[in-house]
């Protein structure tokens, strides 16, 4: 009778070890998980900066071109007016 409760108290110490292990792997591979869609939210929050700031700076060279671009069309209307 010992050997039997020995046996049953073995085998569900075993099976509370499998299952705190296999807990233990799952929160390390969740950790895992969560810290690469971190690095990559971060990388792709960069990369939208980057973006934005190129976006900018091209917006801003556009309506400086489109400035001038009056400026001269206002010469050249005011000319047309006087002859």
């Amino acid at each position: 009778m010992f050997e039997m409760v020995a046996a049953v108290a073995g085998a569900s110490l075993s099976a509370i070890f499998m299952v705190f292990s296999n807990y233990g792997k799952r929160v390390m591979a969740g950790q895992e998980c969560l810290t690469r869609l971190s690095v990559s939210v971060d990388n792709v929050a960069e990369r939208l900066e980057e973006l934005h700031q190129d976006l900018r700076s091209e917006r801003t060279e556009i309506f400086s071109r489109l400035a001038a671009a009056e400026r001269a069309i206002a010469k050249l209307e005011a000319v047309q007016r006087h002859h």
